[in-house]
């Protein structure tokens, strides 16, 4: 069955959904794969690898010497599996097991390893936290955690219609801030929720991380960025629980992508990842950018990068070094 959608609203693949007694990922995968012109079979493969790379990801990033080139960030994803696999996590295996899956994605990406950008390299750890968590704690199968990841991409279609999905544009909450709603979205469909209360919880991690900046420190995606990657897939976890206990959204999906799209063009460019606000012109952002980069240069990793001749991602191997790093975007 083929469907017409334009991804416009988040309430025209629902009502699709809703009409053909379907699940958002049929309706999704139906879609993009006639827009391709390549078989359901076929584009459902290609999303299996990428479900792959991220399951990749788990066991290198949690590495205990694991550390990134500019030696902000590793070993944290090691210290939360510790914690969790010894009995000592305050939230247990299935929010532990989230956060430290989360910190490893991230933590490889700060280290140049490959990773899949869900839907960035700076929020790459959140989708394939929750969805692998869903599948190693909870039971879900490998094909419902490939199709949770089309109910994700259609999500994340519509944001990038009708907001943004780039941190330099809106913010974090454009980038964690859509990654928390993909996977609040993938966290329902895994666990047998409708499509309507999908809806309800992308819109609660929307609302839930409505004006977070962007402000990583030394211009690199690092600090505070690993960190909220963690706490981008606890949120997107908190949003399914509550849509699945019937807690509605109030706010429609929409409606929330809306006003993100309004705050992101609110916020100051010193909150839009150039390192020129918030945590990154704390005093010790500062020092901690003279440290990488050399005196003089605390303010964003593409000045220092400039002035000292040392671009974060020259270290990794060629334009693959490059990529994984961001610092520039």
């Amino acid at each position: 069955m083929g469907y017409d959608l334009s991804y416009d609203t988040l309430a025209e693949v629902v009502a699709a959904a809703e009409a053909a007694d379907a699940r958002l990922s049929d309706v999704v995968l139906a879609h993009e794969a006639e827009a391709l012109e390549m078989g359901k079979d076929e584009l459902f493969s290609e999303m299996a690898g990428r479900l792959r790379v991220m399951d990749e990801c788990i066991d290198p990033g949690c590495a205990e010497g694991l550390r990134s080139p500019s030696g902000l960030t590793g070993g944290d994803a090691h210290r939360e599996r510790e914690a969790v696999r010894s009995g000592r996590s305050l939230v247990g295996g299935v929010v532990g097991g989230a956060l430290y899956r989360a910190l490893a994605v991230s933590e490889l990406n700060a280290a140049m390893g490959r990773i899949v950008a869900a839907p960035t390299a700076g929020s790459c750890g959140i989708l394939p936290a929750a969805v692998l968590t869903m599948r190693d704690e909870l039971g879900a199968s490998e094909r419902g955690c490939v199709m949770s990841l089309f109910a994700a991409a259609g999500v994340g279609l519509v944001i990038e219609r009708n907001a943004s999905l780039a941190g330099a544009e809106g913010g974090c909450q454009a980038e964690c801030g859509s990654a928390a709603a993909m996977a609040a979205a993938a966290v329902v469909e895994l666990a047998g929720g409708t499509p309507a209360q999908t809806a309800d919880a992308v819109s609660i991690a929307i609302q839930s991380m409505l004006g977070l900046v962007c402000d990583p420190v030394a211009g690199l995606v690092e600090v505070p960025c690993v960190k909220r990657n963690a706490s981008g897939v606890a949120m997107a976890l908190v949003a399914a629980e509550l849509a699945l206990a019937g807690c509605g959204a109030t706010i429609p999906a929409d409606e929330a992508i809306g006003a993100m799209r309004r705050v992101g063009r609110a916020m100051p460019e010193s909150l839009r990842e150039t390192a020129e606000g918030g945590l990154a012109t704390t005093p010790t952002a500062l020092r901690l950018a003279e440290e990488i980069f050399g005196p003089g240069a605390g303010g964003s990793a593409a000045g220092a990068a400039g002035a000292t001749g040392a671009c974060p991602g020259a270290s990794g191997p060629g334009a693959a070094g490059c990529a994984a790093c961001g610092a520039c975007r």
